[in-house]
């Protein structure tokens, strides 16, 4: 490499093609207190100014996870630190007022494959487009000033069984009613697919997708390899095709255990795993040396670690996973999950550092 530093996106572009680059990309994502505990610790500004100071290279132009009845948003019981509420998918959830955290599930709208054909069929296919495509475009322009690797995100099948019809009902029917799975997912990943199309036919050119879904627990996935092959692999692929005929790759977003299915996210189209969970047993130095050619691997220094603010470990946390994904020039820096607030400013700074340190070719 020359002394010339790349851009953003021509690194990440060369790390898609194992070509030489000037250091790993970077990104990373936080939750809210932590940016709050920050703020009190001497950061100036938000999370943008954390970013700027890892010195990221990816942008998000839009968000697509698309709501069945748009706008609906019910509050229906509360308290002094909770709020049930009615939501766009049709499911209640309990939140926590003033906090994050994930939601308690209180039920789901979509019970049957009669109430999805009846009625959440229809309107998820009626729904207004509800991406903000100039939103999308302005963005776009702003972060090819920056040189930045643009992408499109949203949710894909997986999780939008999960959101619609919750694990209980979702699970047995991928055994007793697996037409009904094929088609919730089909139908969902139709309505992504064609909000996407519609910010490029804005005139954008993404870099790529990022698509989110959770889809195992920490020590496998919910359901089998072989079920997921049959039921939800097929609309993974279909993303992918699509992606990969506009020109761009694809990053694949799942907490949990997955290295049962590794190969079916390469044969899917998949370019990259993002963020591979560490508290979940997945590690790098097992599995860049043997899938690292064909999958990119994106993330992996564990949260766990970092909120025990021991420098001393997280030194060796980013030194060894960093020198095993950087063996096959397809390894991008970013947590196993969002960093949380147990993580000091001081800490966080330590880790840029180290990143710093680590992660030049």
């Amino acid at each position: 490499m020359s002394a010339t530093a790349l851009t953003g996106r021509e690194r990440v572009n060369r790390m898609f093609a194992r070509r030489d680059q000037d250091r790993i990309p970077r990104q990373d994502t936080f939750w809210p207190e932590t940016i709050t505990r920050w703020q009190k610790e001497g950061l100036q500004w938000d999370h943008h100014d954390v970013l700027r100071l890892l010195d990221a290279d990816f942008a998000v132009l839009c968000w697509s996870w698309p709501p069945i009845f748009p706008g609906q948003r019910e509050v229906l019981r509360q308290d002094a630190e909770t709020e049930t509420v009615r939501d766009a998918w049709g499911g209640i959830a309990r939140y926590w007022k003033g906090r994050s955290g994930t939601p308690e599930h209180v039920g789901f709208g979509c019970t049957s494959r009669e109430v999805w054909e009846k009625t959440y069929r229809p309107a998820m296919l009626a729904a207004p487009n509800q991406v903000d495509t100039k939103l999308a475009a302005a963005r776009y322009r702003a972060a090819r000033k920056l040189g930045q690797w643009t992408h499109l995100s949203g949710v894909e099948g997986f999780e939008a069984l999960r959101k619609i019809l919750g694990d209980e009902v979702c699970l047995m029917a991928m055994i007793e009613d697996p037409e009904w799975i094929r088609d919730v997912v089909a139908v969902h990943t139709e309505v992504v697919l064609r909000s996407w199309q519609a910010v490029i036919d804005e005139g954008v050119e993404p870099d790529g997708l990022w698509i989110y879904g959770d889809m195992a627990f920490n020590h496998a996935t919910m359901c089998s390899p072989a079920m997921y092959k049959e039921l939800v692999w097929p609309f993974h692929k279909q993303m992918a095709d699509w992606a990969h005929a506009r020109g761009m790759k694809v990053i694949y977003h799942t907490d949990g255990r997955v290295s049962g299915v590794l190969d079916l996210y390469i044969q899917a189209g998949f370019d990259c795993l993002q963020p591979i969970e560490a508290k979940a047993g997945m590690d790098i130095r097992k599995f860049a040396p043997t899938h690292g050619d064909r999958l990119a691997m994106f993330g992996n220094i564990d949260v766990m670690k970092m909120a025990t603010n021991d420098l001393d470990l997280l030194e060796e946390e980013i030194r060894t996973k960093f020198a095993a994904g950087m063996a096959t020039r397809g390894y991008a820096y970013h947590s196993d999950h969002s960093v949380p607030p147990q993580v000091s400013w001081s800490t966080y700074k330590a880790i840029i550092g180290f990143v710093e340190k680590y992660g030049n070719y």
